[in-house]
């Protein structure tokens, strides 16, 4: 996320250190800090924000509150106006629990125009652009706080009732970027009673679009499922701001601070006046907290950090906490949803304190040496084939037909295999084909693999030529062969150890042309002299060393045949650019008095 040195600093009244040393503390303590840019007068930093803490480190406001642990500054309070309200006709029906929190608000008589210059200015440095101010304050709370917040035109609502329903089959939607998107029943959308006007959490429809025309407004601040707001962004192949808060989990007692931040900004910018907030928070997060010891931290951390040491974590992250002499219980923050127990406390104390802190002391183990038995048999077993001279392959997992299907694959192979031997042979028939290009006479391959069946999954072993292929469980090949009686051995001693070393070398994408010359030459003539001719004229598109195939001696003279692949990295050969090749390979030949048969 792009954070704003400028925009932290408003957190603050102390002044913050350079935009380096907030880096480096930031990088060392929370986040990576990936890039520092530098916009107008400003800093910009592009800090990766891990997804355990994406539910309160996705906005600047939490920045600043790790900025204050780490360096021990004080997070000024804020100063909200305290607006006078009036009852509202508002209405709010939540219909789905996929809806958690719903607050509405509505603000009358406001003058919707351009945003004032210190606005645009902050978000242009995290790179917003500026549409008006309604919407350019809900964009600043949303970066300011974390909580995604919406703006409807009540004037375009069917009334002042908005409900949160499943979509109805067939029911479309115009989204706010012009996209039409069919909905069916599994998508969460605001409604008003009569039309769409929102998908849930994840894009605002053009209905009740706020304009320059626009005088009354509901504000909405809501909170929705993580689970199903991902799902449905996938679905509908959206993703937004909103949806990368929504789907990361966010604390639904974030609303609040939220709403109070929106209609302070409406009030100050735009006027108007102002009613009641509706809340509708059908089930309200529960306080927690969590017991922990000085001894249990240090136990885990292996350190010795005092009391006064784990105290003054507790006090730097603002947490609550009774009790002493190395026993707390420390009352959670109720955005702080990643710390559900004292392991996570522990992490908060050393990387608040500084990892540079932990002793570098190598921990002693004293175990038995122990043989995971599946792992064994699989390497007897991969031992045995390549020592059979099978050749081991990965085929892909996924399938055209199997017992278990999945939602979606590549190619639209939605099934996973439940047998490793169609696979097998496609590679078999595969590699037959190319023969001549991987220099081998025959193909022997195997594979052993996982396949997934209706009730289990299990691991089976294939292995194969082009007569065929067989298959068998891992257990039924090891009893076949007699690998139970094998004692354990270490596992390098189960490798084959092969004495050449061949490097790599990719292959071309290009379709190869073989040719094959058989050629008679006085016996006793080394066949080298001949292959060496090839080399010499099959130019680079030659591309593996000549292949001898068949030799016999008859009449005084010998009949060396050879297979030449030729085959270029960047283009399909044509038999027009071979046959040159070839005629210089044979007057070479001649020059000798040799014959080509």
């Amino acid at each position: 996320m792009k954070i704003s040195y400028n925009w932290l600093q408003d957190y603050f009244e102390e002044k913050l250190p350079n935009p380096e040393i907030i880096a480096e503390g930031i990088t060392f303590h929370s986040f990576e800090v990936e890039e520092k840019e530098l916009v107008g007068s400003d800093t910009v930093l592009d800090i990766a924000i891990l997804p355990d803490r994406a539910h309160d480190c996705l906005s600047h406001f939490g920045i600043a509150k790790e900025i204050s642990a780490i360096f021990d500054i004080k997070i000024a309070d804020k100063n909200l106006d305290k607006i006078e309200s009036k009852p509202t006709p508002l209405e709010i029906d939540i219909q789905d629990d996929k809806c958690l929190r719903y607050m509405g608000r509505i603000v009358r008589n406001i003058k919707v125009g351009e945003s004032p210059d210190w606005l645009k200015e902050k978000l242009n440095a995290i790179g917003q652009r500026s549409i008006n101010n309604i919407v350019d304050i809900a964009n600043f709370v949303m970066f300011d706080l974390g909580q995604p917040i919406h703006c409807f035109d009540l004037d375009k609502l069917a009334s002042s009732k908005i409900i949160i329903r499943n979509s109805k089959e067939g029911e479309k939607i115009t989204t706010l970027d012009k996209k039409e998107v069919n909905l069916d029943e599994s998508i969460l959308v605001i409604a008003d009673e009569s039309d769409s006007l929102a998908i849930a959490g994840i894009k605002g429809g053009t209905k009740a679009e706020v304009d320059f025309n626009t005088k009354n407004i509901v504000i909405e601040v809501a909170n929705f499922n993580p689970t199903t707001t991902r799902k449905i962004a996938k679905k509908i192949n959206i993703l937004t701001d909103a949806v990368k808060r929504y789907e990361n989990e966010i604390s639904p007692e974030l609303c609040s601070l939220a709403m109070d931040e929106m209609t302070s900004f409406v009030f100050d910018l735009a006027g108007g006046e102002v009613e009641n907030v509706v809340d509708v928070y059908p089930k309200k997060a529960e306080e927690k907290s969590i017991k922990i010891t000085s001894g249990y931290i240090n136990k885990r951390l292996g350190g010795e950090f005092s009391n006064e040491e784990i105290e003054s974590v507790w006090n730097k992250l603002n947490f609550v906490y009774s009790g002493s002499n190395g026993e707390y219980e420390v009352q959670i923050p109720s955005l702080r949803i990643d710390l559900v127990g004292p392991h996570d406390l522990t992490e908060e104390v050393i990387r608040i304190l500084g990892y540079d802190r932990l002793p570098e002391k190598i921990p002693e183990i004293k175990s038995e040496k122990k043989v995971n038995d599946v792992f064994h048999k699989i390497l007897l077993t991969r031992n045995k084939l390549l020592k059979d001279g099978y050749s081991e392959i990965m085929t892909y997992v996924f399938r055209d037909k199997g017992e278990i299907e999945v939602l979606a694959s590549a190619n639209g192979k939605n099934f996973l295999r439940n047998n490793i031997a169609d696979g097998l042979k496609e590679s078999i028939k595969f590699n037959v084909l190319n023969l001549p290009l991987l220099d081998l006479k025959e193909v022997k391959v195997f594979e052993i693999g996982t396949v997934f069946l209706s009730d289990k999954e299990d691991i089976h072993v294939a292995y194969g030529d082009k007569k065929g292929a067989t298959e068998v469980t891992l257990d039924e090949f090891c009893e076949q062969n007699n690998l139970f009686l094998i004692d354990i051995i270490p596992v390098e001693e189960l490798i084959s150890k092969r004495e050449d070393k061949n490097i790599f070398k990719p292959w071309s994408i290009y379709p190869f042309i073989s040719r094959d010359i058989a050629v008679w030459v006085p016996e006793g003539v080394d066949k080298e002299k001949l292959k060496n001719i090839f080399i010499e004229k099959g130019t680079d598109l030659l591309i593996k060393e000549p292949y001898l195939f068949d030799s016999f001696t008859k009449d005084g003279r010998t009949s060396f045949a050879y297979r030449l692949v030729f085959q270029s990295y960047v283009k399909t050969l044509m038999d027009e650019e071979i046959n040159p090749i070839m005629e210089k390979i044979n007057t070479k030949i001649t020059e000798f008095g040799w014959e080509v048969r």
